[in-house]
């Protein structure tokens, strides 16, 4: 494609999966294909709030240098107060800002000729015999970019043929305390020492960046969200009874809703409209972790574009652990399993067979040790509850993807 509106890629929005796939074909050398970002712009309500991504891979990973902190070991805490610390192996776990990245991604790109950034909110996505069209609502007009395809990773709800539908709900402060209250080397990663609902799960996590700082989070596992007053009176009392504090400035908030669902997700709208991002699927069902599959994915669908193929990512995650993550929604949505069932999953399981278990990674000998130390009968009512849906409804329908 040539003319100001014109590009080989548009990349439709600038998180993780966005920013990857654009940073990796921006940077490709000559042959790079050019590539539009289109994102709204700051102070726009429709741009992504800053957050806080993490994920576990070796040390010596393409983004240490941005880290905000990351460790070589994990707890986990009983409802009982049980507290266990797991070594890693060779994985860590990351925790990094997403404007850090983003602002170290776009000094990147902003240097190379292939690469244009364009400040607006994308509408809706023609895909025409000739090329596909993506109107971009700039403020002062409305500007149509002209492409070869389009990588889209805009929020969208996953088509209506869930099984079970929850969602990871949290709300987190960034907390300064006026006295050491914190472990600086090992994040709190579930403390079940939080009310817990009739069905799902609730309980506080803590990354600490020393032992007057860290981001302090509320996380519920349920069908609704809370409004969104309920969630300060948690985490007051969850600093106040279990990390023993009150003496505290809170430097900054996040909040967020995941899906964890067994709803599919189709990789294309239409022949040259690619979804990637938790809106391609990327986001694991049982865990709500999302950044390290959209980077897979954009790597993969980058690959492929500079091979010469359609870049349609790979599955973010196998079909087996879908299928697993499906009957671990059911027995939480059912209130077969509650806490007991993830502090046994990694007092059980060398913790980084557990991690790369929930990365997609895993071998099948390490799945049945998993499977082994799971609680039978939940796990079988809610095979049977599956199984039962699918004799009801026949298979989750879905429209086909294009090929």
């Amino acid at each position: 494609m040539s003319g100001p509106d014109g590009v080989d890629i548009v990349v439709i929005g600038a998180g993780a999966a966005g920013l990857t796939f654009a940073h990796r074909l921006a940077t490709a050398g000559p042959a790079a294909p050019t590539v539009a970002l289109v994102e709204p712009s700051d102070g726009d309500s429709r741009r992504p709030a800053p957050r806080t991504w993490c994920f576990w891979e070796p040390a010596g990973g393409p983004y240490d240098g941005l880290l905000t902190a990351s460790w070589d070991s994990a707890a986990l805490c009983s409802t009982d107060g049980t507290l266990t610390r797991h070594a890693l192996g060779r994985q860590r776990y990351k925790m990094l800002d997403s404007e850090t990245f983003r602002r170290a991604v776009h000094r990147r790109l902003d240097r190379c000729p292939n690469f244009r950034h364009v400040t607006g909110v994308a509408g809706e996505v023609f895909d025409t015999p000739a090329r596909i069209l993506v109107p971009v609502d700039t403020g002062a007009a409305t500007r149509t970019l002209r492409a070869r395809w389009v990588l889209d990773s805009r929020p969208r709800p996953p088509r209506p043929n869930a099984r079970t539908a929850l969602l990871q709900h949290f709300r987190g402060w960034f907390v300064t305390t006026d006295r050491p209250a914190f472990d600086p080397h090992v994040p709190l990663l579930m403390d079940f020492r939080v009310p817990q609902p009739a069905a799902g799960l609730a309980f506080g996590y803590i990354l600490p960046l020393d032992e007057c700082r860290a981001l302090v989070e509320y996380t519920v596992f349920s069908r609704r969200t809370w409004p969104e007053p309920a969630y300060d009176p948690a985490l007051r009392g969850y600093l106040r009874d279990r990390i023993g504090t009150t003496g505290y400035r809170i430097d900054a908030v996040e909040h967020g809703v995941v899906p964890m669902t067994d709803a599919t997700y189709p990789r294309r709208e239409s022949p040259h409209h690619i979804r990637i991002g938790t809106s391609g699927g990327a986001t694991r069902p049982s865990t709500g972790y999302s950044f390290a599959a959209s980077r897979r994915q954009a790597d993969a669908a980058a690959r492929y574009l500079l091979d010469g193929k359609p870049p349609v990512p790979p599955r973010p995650h196998p079909r087996r652990h879908l299928a697993l993550d499906a009957v671990l929604l059911r027995a939480l949505d059912q209130g077969r399993i509650g806490p007991d069932f993830f502090t046994t999953l990694f007092r059980a399981n060398p913790a980084e067979t557990v991690l790369r278990f929930l990365d997609g990674a895993s071998t099948a000998r390490q799945e049945l040790a998993i499977g082994l130390h799971s609680p039978l009968a939940p796990m079988l009512r809610s095979c049977l509850d599956i199984a039962l849906h699918r004799a009801r409804r026949g298979p989750a329908a879905h429209a086909p993807e294009h090929r």
